[in-house]
């Protein structure tokens, strides 16, 4: 999978700066245009063009049908992504907006949206310069018991800029609904000793209720830490 590089959750991120760098977020666009037709990628630069023309008028219009227009299969190097995931990133990217307007705009795309959506909106955060801001939509995911929303909302996003309470809760939480702890950004920088004692804690729970312990839980034990 591609490496994203995000910046730590101590960095200074203000509603000007988003959490995935430059570099990244072309590297996203390439990839997703390397893996259209030269029909679709046309089609993607018009999209594009109208929603910076147009804004939230044009997304409004665009976002919806983005898996119909372009697919919704695996975008290559990017696990766990699907194209539509992409070019719902790239159409909210495009938007002239930044900070609260911003994110206004993504949020009205997650209400509005199905799961495909609401998913796209989710791996898009971390391109947006959207600060903290839309942190309530990943605590809306997080609620949820959908693993498709759980996986999407604990990218990098999540892995910079939610805090540690309520990032140990969405960790146990993926262990309570069989999300792989690979999916979870900034997972070996931000384990510490309360996570491990929730761990061990739903361990201890789980054998004596004569049910299956997750393998990777033991990844979040002191004696596996770096």
């Amino acid at each position: 999978m591609t490496t994203m590089a995000f910046r730590s959750v101590d960095a200074d991120l203000t509603a000007e700066n988003a959490v995935l760098d430059a570099l990244t977020a072309r590297t996203l666009d390439t990839c997703l245009r390397s893996a259209l037709d030269a029909e679709h990628r046309a089609r993607l630069a018009a999209d594009l063009s109208d929603v910076a023309a147009r804004g939230e008028e044009a997304l409004a219009a665009l976002f919806p049908g983005a898996g119909r227009r372009f697919g919704r299969g695996p975008l290559p190097g990017w696990g766990g992504w699907h194209l539509d995931d992409a070019v719902r990133t790239l159409l909210l990217r495009a938007l002239p907006l930044r900070g609260a307007a911003l994110a206004a705009a993504a949020e009205a795309r997650y209400r509005e949206g199905n799961a495909a959506e609401r998913r796209g909106v989710l791996r898009a955060l971390p391109f947006l310069t959207v600060g903290a801001l839309a942190l309530p939509l990943v605590d809306d995911a997080l609620r949820t018991n959908d693993v498709r929303l759980i996986t999407a909302a604990l990218g990098p996003y999540a892995g910079a800029l939610l805090p540690q309470d309520r990032w140990r809760q969405a960790v146990l939480k993926c262990l309570f609904t069989g999300v792989p702890l690979s999916r979870v950004a900034g997972l070996a920088e931000r384990r510490d000793a309360e996570l491990a004692r929730m761990a061990t804690g739903f361990a201890t729970e789980r054998e004596a209720a004569g049910r299956p312990i997750p393998e990777d839980l033991w990844s979040l034990l002191p004696h596996q830490a770096a």
